[in-house]
């Protein structure tokens, strides 16, 4: 295992420590991207004149072959010193030296691992983005659903004013969608390729670079090889994005698990998305609502772990970023995604209460802004009105009614057209400020963004299609060229 420079190897349980049992597993899961990137360098040295067509021939036919055999003439093969060059050594074993060792050539192991960490976060990019879509989807569906179904919305877990369980969805949704765009923002650090910025300054062999960028989907090369191999911000950012929306779930998992307890009695679960208790009978445990809200922990550790082992290193390639930093990130996407799919399920399948929430909403005096507002069109000033109506509720309580109208000085509410309280119309005449009598607005605004997701999403797999295809092209006229 020379490398010219270094005779000597590790032992079995530090590299065991380091490059972990190469798995089968292990191997479906990183021999795929390294494989797509080898293609793409190999065809460009070809058409280059770096490497000979017959030698192009050969390493594309027998990346070929290890895909169609999945990997398992790797499984038995020693990796002292990790994956890569196990399977170099496995190519220049079958092809010899003269063909098999200049894959290698104009580039770094360090190009090709930012390269394979980056098309990693585009496919998960892609299936994150798809299910966060259909989640804000589900939200602002349940939002028009229940555009008119009133219930007291909370502010310190004290019934403040009437709103719509239909207001209160799409206020979530927004949230939602401002994490997307953030996501999406953060995508845009995909878009530059770091294959060709080798070990960290480029090569002087005359690579095309923008060729192999379009080959894996990849708007354009790196414009600086050092940035390209030393930098991980982009998944960082992107989880920092996906971490956003975890916390924003957690915070409407909070609300529904309190407000489907039989205290507030607001919202129910079908049976399906509860369980029960494995000594007390009667419990319906809305547990799932639980996971949601713990994930951001996992998120935010993950992003912490990362964001520490970056910290304090060099500004080049090193152990610390490309490798540590990178596995850290993993757990936290990981997180996210479940956060998303557990989310979906609890929207659709939380089932407001409408009778109970109208009752909560007439019992609560969340009317009592309402009538001070009134009290203000009618001449009195907001201070004296607001100490007028906490008067009343004050009385009203201590009489043990909710009907606080009936209380106060005598004609205090003539000529405020309150004489019945209604909490619907007042909620509906909320609609000024962005409140819950201006629903249709900012559903419809949302709705585009919605769309606007969705065709992201789409443009960005229609990409990745349509480089696969020319790659496959670009290998099989190699191929048949030899």
């Amino acid at each position: 295992m020379s490398t010219g420079r270094l005779v000597g190897q590790l032992g079995p349980r530090t590299r065991r420590v380091v490059y972990g049992d190469l798995a089968q597993a292990t191997l479906a899961a990183e021999l795929p991207l390294m494989i797509q990137v080898d293609q793409a360098h190999v065809v460009m040295l070809a058409e280059r004149g770096l490497i000979t067509a017959t030698a192009a021939r050969d390493l594309l036919r027998c990346m070929a072959e290890l895909t169609e055999q999945d990997y398992r003439p790797l499984l038995s093969r020693p990796a002292p010193r990790g994956l890569y060059l196990m399977y170099e050594g496995f190519l220049v074993e079958r092809l010899g030296s003269d063909v098999g060792g200049v894959l290698q050539t104009g580039r770094s192991r360090n190009d090709l691992k930012a390269t394979m960490t980056a098309l990693r976060l585009r496919r998960w990019l892609l299936e994150f983005g798809e299910q966060a879509g259909r989640l804000a989807g589900v939200l602002l569906s349940r939002a028009r659903a229940h555009r008119h179904t009133v219930m007291p919305v909370y502010t310190h877990f004290q019934a403040a004013m009437p709103v719509t369980y239909g207001h209160y969805l799409l206020g979530v949704a927004l949230a939602v969608q401002r994490e997307l765009a953030a996501l999406r923002f953060a995508a845009a650090g995909l878009e530059a390729c770091p294959l060709g910025a080798g070990a960290v300054a480029g090569t002087d062999l005359p690579i095309d670079a923008a060729h192999t960028a379009r080959l894996l989907g990849f708007e354009r090369p790196a414009a600086h090889a050092l940035d390209a191999v030393a930098s991980r911000d982009v998944p960082l950012r992107l989880l920092g994005a996906a971490t956003g929306l975890t916390v924003v779930l957690s915070r409407l998992a909070t609300d529904l698990q309190l407000w489907s307890t039989a205290e507030f009695g607001l919202v129910e679960f079908p049976d399906r998305l509860v369980g029960g208790s494995s000594a007390m009978p009667q419990k319906r445990n809305a547990f799932l609502l639980e996971h949601v809200k713990a994930k951001p922990a996992q998120a935010i550790g993950a992003w912490a772990a990362s964001a520490a082992a970056t910290a304090g290193t060099p500004f080049t390639n090193t152990i610390e970023v490309g490798t540590e930093a990178v596995a850290n990130l993993e757990p936290g996407w990981r997180a996210a995604e479940e956060s998303v799919l557990l989310s979906q399920v609890l929207v659709s399948g939380a089932r407001p209460r409408p009778d109970r929430m109208l009752e909560r909403t007439e019992q609560g005096f969340t009317t009592a802004t309402s009538v001070a507002n009134r009290l203000v069109v009618s001449g009195v000033p907001f201070r004296t009105a607001h100490h007028q109506v906490g008067a009343a509720v004050r009385e009203a309580v201590a009489a043990g009614s909710t009907a606080f109208a009936e209380f106060g000085p005598p004609g205090w509410l003539a000529g405020t057209g309150l004489s019945e309280l209604d909490p619907p119309s007042l909620a509906a005449a909320h609609r000024y400020g962005g409140g819950p009598g201006d629903f249709a607005e900012p559903h419809d605004d949302a709705v585009a963004h919605w769309a606007e997701h969705r065709q992201w999403l789409a443009d960005r797999r229609h990409t990745d299609m349509e480089a696969a295809g020319e790659l496959a092209d670009a290998v099989a006229k190699t191929v048949a060229v030899a």
